[in-house]
Formats: structure tokens, C-alpha cells, sequence
């Protein structure tokens, strides 16, 4: 297996990351995702390009996907196997196969997109994943985390240094005084009807 940077990028990479694949799919998701989507994006316009940093199999695209048929989507995955899932829903010139540490490119999207990722990324190396958010962004970034207003490790299906909360958004709104918060929202792990794994989001955009 390639060698990473951090123990957490070999955890996703690995078999770990395929097991996530069995747990993260199906119709019910699929509606989730379309109402979350639906939400996080009201306040968001002539968006025709979108990249998402840790697609996993695109569960998330293609929500976005159905929701604004038009779109021109782009992908960065590290687990092979999620890859493989992932090309049935992104066009395999458009993903990125490499872990989010490594990811460069000379393009922008209208949207960036990362949700139930930042979470999973070392904190010492969270500066430089928010500058790769903030330099891909032609205009609107979405933050969609686990949030806790100061730092916090948590145990994560046993294993430990896997999972950490913040508040991601309000360390990229300090970081770089150019963006500003448009919306944000929170969709509960028991909604009735579309639940989402108590995910707080935060749609920003970069001002003129």
C-alpha cells in the first residue's frame, strides 16, 4: 500500500475505508442527501461546477447531480475501491485518486464541497486541507461536519485519533476574511423523515 502522511489517510485507504462503502449507500441516503442538499444550497446560484474532497462512492454527487442536472462535477477520492463505485457517477478524467493532502490543480469550481471529512483529516494538517477548499473555490465552499465549539477527539467505532470535532467554518471564516457565512443549518441523526448523521453546515462564499 502507498505510503501517507498521517495514520488517518492509511485508515481511509485501507480496508477500513471499503467496509465504510457497505454502510453508506442505498435509496434511503439518496433521499437524504436530496433534502440535504435542497436545504444547504437555497441561498446558492449559477452554480455549474461543483467538486467534492472526499466523495467516497458519490452517494453526495449524485444528490447534487439530480438536483441540478446541468452540473459539472469533480471528485477526490483516496480508497481504490470507492474509486471504482465512485466512476459509475463521476467521469474518470474528473476524480482525483489521491488523498486530499496531496490534491493540486490549477482549476476552480463554482462549488466546493467536503461533508463528514474534515472530521476524519489529523488537525495538524487541517490548515493546508482549508487552503486546498478555499483556492479551489471560484465562489461558494460548503462545510457540512460534526461541530463542537473547541477541539475534541472522539472515539470512533473503537479506534482511536480517527474523529475530531470543531468548528471547522469558523476556522476557515477567520482564516481568510474574504469569505463570508451566507447560511448554515442542522439535520438530526433521528429526523423522521431525512436524517442525517447530526451534520451542521455552513454554505460560504467568497466576497468580490
Amino acid at each position: 500500500m502507498k505510503q501517507y502522511k498521517t495514520d488517518q489517510e492509511s485508515f481511509w485507504a485501507g480496508e477500513f475505508g471499503t467496509e465504510y462503502i457497505k454502510r453508506n449507500q442505498g435509496g434511503a441516503l439518496l433521499a437524504s442527501n436530496l433534502n440535504f442538499f435542497t436545504k444547504s444550497l437555497q441561498s446558492a446560484y449559477e452554480i455549474n461546477s461543483a467538486i467534492e474532497f472526499g466523495a467516497n462512492i458519490g452517494m453526495n454527487l449524485k444528490a447534487l447531480k439530480l438536483l441540478r442536472p446541468l452540473i459539472d462535477i469533480s471528485a477526490i477520492e483516496i480508497n481504490d475501491e470507492a474509486v471504482n463505485l465512485l466512476s459509475e457517477v463521476v467521469l474518470r478524467k474528473n476524480i482525483f485518486q489521491e488523498s486530499i493532502l496531496d490534491f493540486k490543480s490549477n482549476q476552480f469550481w463554482d462549488l466546493v464541497l467536503i461533508k463528514g471529512v474534515l472530521i476524519h483529516i489529523n488537525p495538524e494538517f487541517l490548515p493546508q486541507v482549508y487552503k486546498a477548499l478555499y483556492d479551489s473555490s471560484n465562489r461558494y465552499i460548503l462545510v457540512c461536519e460534526y461541530y463542537n465549539p473547541s477541539p475534541v477527539e472522539i472515539n470512533y467505532r473503537g479506534h482511536k485519533d480517527r474523529l475530531f470535532k470543531r468548528d471547522f467554518a469558523g476556522e476557515m471564516l477567520k482564516k481568510y476574511i474574504d469569505l463570508k457565512l451566507i447560511d448554515y443549518g442542522f439535520i438530526y441523526k433521528n429526523d423522521p423523515n431525512f436524517p442525517q448523521d447530526d451534520i451542521s453546515w455552513f454554505l460560504m462564499e467568497k466576497s468580490d
